[in-house]
């Protein structure tokens, strides 16, 4: 599970790029609930969105000749700049070198080696994300990826995350669940996916999928419409995890929603 002790390897931060950031903002306000808190000309006008005081992520506006709208998931580093040459050895890409965020933390953003892309954080006066797991909140990743043992060979070079295979209810196939070093089944965060398993994520290419827990998987969606997003994948129930969608926001910024069993 989730949580908010974060050790390295552990995703601790999600940002938005998108090209209309007041859109965006009136979106996810009225979606999850959450507030914006402006960022200053020294933070680049990034921002905060929160819940209830809480941080639950980050945005900024980015044109789409800069990118594509998204949402990048962060993973925690206690040394940048080992996971930056970490990356390297294992085949990644670095897209942008490590950096300082003022004096809140360090960051940096890669590729791993089917192209996916995702980001680092290293905390410094900001540790991540106040809340996660509860309704409007970060609660599982997903990578998209055409090659699962080869990401979680790369993942494990990075991070050292170990992974398990989860049968699928009835017996047909089973998830790869990733966790970190040395943690047990209670510390898993997220899945690796066969790129060709989703077909509306395969056109999107390799990527990260954040989800975000909600109280009502089908009230969420029809508010996501509502407001000019898209729904992408029908929401499913899956036995033993909850009812889960995928969508996008009116930019085309996709996420996942999920109602978990408790």
């Amino acid at each position: 599970m989730l949580t908010t002790r974060f050790v390295d390897g552990s995703p601790d931060w999600m940002d938005l790029g998108t090209p209309d950031l007041e859109g965006a903002t009136a979106f996810y306000s009225t979606v999850f609930g959450w507030d914006f808190e402006a960022g200053g000309p020294e933070t680049g006008d990034y921002g905060m969105f929160t819940l209830n005081g809480e941080t639950v992520g980050g945005a900024m506006t980015v044109t789409e000749e800069q990118a594509k709208p998204s949402w990048s998931v962060y993973f925690r580093s206690s040394d940048a700049d080992a996971t930056a040459r970490a990356v390297r050895d294992a085949g990644g890409t670095v897209a942008f070198e490590p950096m300082d965020v003022l004096e809140h933390g360090r960051m940096g953003g890669f590729t791993d080696r089917a192209g996916a892309y995702f980001a680092l954080w290293q905390p410094k006066r900001n540790p991540g994300l106040g809340v996660v797991n509860e309704p409007g909140s970060l609660c599982w990743a997903e990578l998209y990826t055409p090659d699962v043992p080869a990401a979680a060979a790369f993942y494990d070079a990075v991070f050292g995350w170990e992974t398990a295979r989860t049968p699928y209810p009835g017996g047909e196939g089973a998830y790869t669940v990733v966790r970190p070093a040395g943690g047990g089944e209670e510390t898993s965060f997220g899945g690796l996916v066969p790129l060709e398993a989703v077909p509306v994520r395969a056109v999107a290419g390799p990527h990260w999928l954040p989800y975000i827990e909600v109280e009502d998987c089908d009230a969420t969606v029809a508010a996501v419409e509502r407001l000019g997003g898209k729904l992408t994948l029908e929401p499913l129930e899956t036995e033993g995890v909850g009812t889960f969608a995928h969508v996008t926001d009116p930019s085309g910024a996709a996420f996942a929603v999920i109602r978990s069993v408790q």
